[in-house]
């Protein structure tokens, strides 16, 4: 990227950032495609990471070389989350196998992560009981009508302290799973039942209609829901982060061989939603759904297949 002589971004470098940040931002909002991942195969892996790390410590740069990253990430995930509200409401099946596709896409960047590992049998179980930890708790919501939940194991927001609480930790863990590569922050919200409430009912559906319809009062309520959510992806940028990087770096098959298990398991949960299923299944709408799982899959190997810049592999 060209740059002026005195080594100030022009226009366009500016601009490329947007749209480096707007790929980051969707692939946030799209559960199976990770931030990280983008991040990696776009080249600015090291970079964002760096002034993440060291915001305080290098404000002015770090602010001068994140603020056009952050600018097409925020757009992209207000656009993106009304395209999948509307998405998930009219078309659920072909929406959540298009998702699969991208899920099973990401597996071979997560196992590059592995390459040159011996994955031995404790790794294995190790896969077996994280994929247990995500498939056992969505199975038993399934079965059972909880305080709090819809049947299908999709949670219920509150503002209780408990739901203020929980939406705080989901937060972190979101924005956690941003930095490593090959995870996806929507995807773990997906499979633990919160993609749908956050993402398309309340920040979509803010958008979408709260605002246009100016029922204001459901506007407050959606940002006191986003605020503890939104507090918490701070938290998990500057606390979490940096805790899975030194994870990786110490036990980096221990923890790719969970994120491996996370990974396998999300597809089989989101088939257990039982919401899409509610909906008219016929031969044209199977036919789209192998068509979007296609693309899905397709998409995550050519988005996820740039060679990885050094050292960003190992976050």
């Amino acid at each position: 990227m060209q740059r002026q002589s005195d080594g100030r971004r022009t226009v366009k470098d500016i601009v490329l950032d947007v749209i480096r940040g707007a790929v980051m931002g969707l692939a946030n909002v799209i559960p199976g495609v990770s931030g990280g991942t983008m991040m990696v195969s776009m080249g600015i892996y090291d970079k964002i990471i760096h002034c993440i790390n060291h915001l305080f410590s290098e404000f002015k740069q770090s602010i001068r070389t994140l603020w056009p990253y952050l600018a097409g990430l925020v757009l992209a995930i207000v656009l993106g989350s009304v395209a999948l509200n509307i998405a998930f409401e009219k078309f659920p099946l072909p929406t959540n196998t298009l998702f699969i596709g991208l899920i099973l896409g990401s597996i071979p960047i997560i196992l590059q992560q592995l390459k040159g590992e011996k994955v031995d049998a404790a790794c294995v179980i190790f896969f077996l009981l994280c994929m247990a930890l995500v498939i056992v708790p969505k199975a038993i919501a399934n079965q059972t009508l909880v305080e709090g939940n819809e049947k299908g194991g999709r949670a219920a927001l509150t503002l209780d302290a408990g739901g203020i609480v929980i939406l705080f930790l989901l937060g972190v863990l979101a924005s956690a799973s941003m930095v490593i590569p090959g995870i996806s922050g929507s995807m773990m919200l997906k499979i633990f039942g919160y993609y749908e409430p956050i993402v398309t009912d309340t920040l979509g559906g803010t958008f979408r209609t709260a605002i246009p319809q100016g029922d204001w009062g459901l506007v407050g309520h959606n940002i006191l829901v986003l605020i503890p959510f939104g507090i918490g992806i701070v938290v998990g940028i500057f606390g979490v982060a940096k805790l899975i990087e030194m994870l990786l770096k110490r036990f980096r098959k221990w923890t790719y061989s969970g994120i491996m298990g996370l990974v396998a398991a999300s597809p089989v949960v989101i088939l257990m939603d039982a919401g899409q299923w509610s909906h008219t299944i016929n031969w044209v709408v199977i036919v789209v759904s192998v068509v979007t799982f296609a693309a899905g899959f397709i998409a995550a190997m050519r988005l996820g297949g740039g060679e990885p810049e050094a050292g960003a592999g190992k976050a």
